[in-house]
């Protein structure tokens, strides 16, 4: 299984729970994970802010607090809310990291996988930027691949039966990434089928 390649590597490493290629963009919409808590499982999900709309800034914008609601009559919806990811990875392929791995992100809600809830506590989520029914980009897929080997070489208990979509441990609240994500070709490139 191609876990992690050469050629991975000039693309950085995890060091401290940071991604070290990623732009960093801390977020307080973080904590730490309970105590002796393992990660063991990666989610994907989608975003763009407004919906359907691509590299505006209000992603990153939206996960530190600092949404300007005055942008779009949507964002008066979400104003109030307190959420981030561990990663954001734009149409483009940039990656932008918020919280530490080692820490949890606020990206599931109420959740469960394999009959244990709270998976904000043992994940990693990462977002792209993407709407359910629009195709995502070479330049993402490639980008998710590369950071999700070296997530996997650093934290060995997530293995690909434990990448899961959002849709799969909140299927009544959730639909991301949705049917856009093809997710043969991204376990293709991970080198796991």
């Amino acid at each position: 299984m191609g876990i992690s390649n050469e050629s991975d590597l000039k693309y950085g490493d995890i060091q401290d729970g940071y991604l070290s290629t990623a732009i960093q963009c801390p977020s307080p919409n973080a904590n730490l994970r309970p105590q002796g808590q393992s990660v063991s499982l990666l989610v994907i999900h989608n975003i763009s802010l407004p919906p359907g709309q691509f590299g505006t800034g209000c992603v990153q914008a939206f996960f530190t607090n600092q949404l300007d609601t005055s942008l779009a009559p949507y964002f008066h919806t979400i104003a109030e809310l307190q959420v981030s990811a561990h990663l954001f990875i734009e149409r483009d392929g940039a990656v932008t990291q918020f919280v530490p791995f080692g820490a949890r992100a606020w990206h599931a809600g109420a959740s469960s996988f394999d009959g244990i809830a709270n998976c904000n506590d043992y994940s990693i989520g990462i977002e792209l930027e993407g709407c359910d029914d629009i195709a995502y980009t070479d330049a993402q897929y490639d980008a998710l691949a590369r950071v999700t080997r070296q997530i996997l070489a650093a934290y060995p208990l997530i293995t690909p039966e434990r990448i899961v979509g959002h849709n799969q441990i909140a299927p009544e609240r959730k639909t991301d990434p949705g049917a856009a994500f093809n997710w043969n070709r991204f376990h293709q490139l991970l080198g796991d089928n």
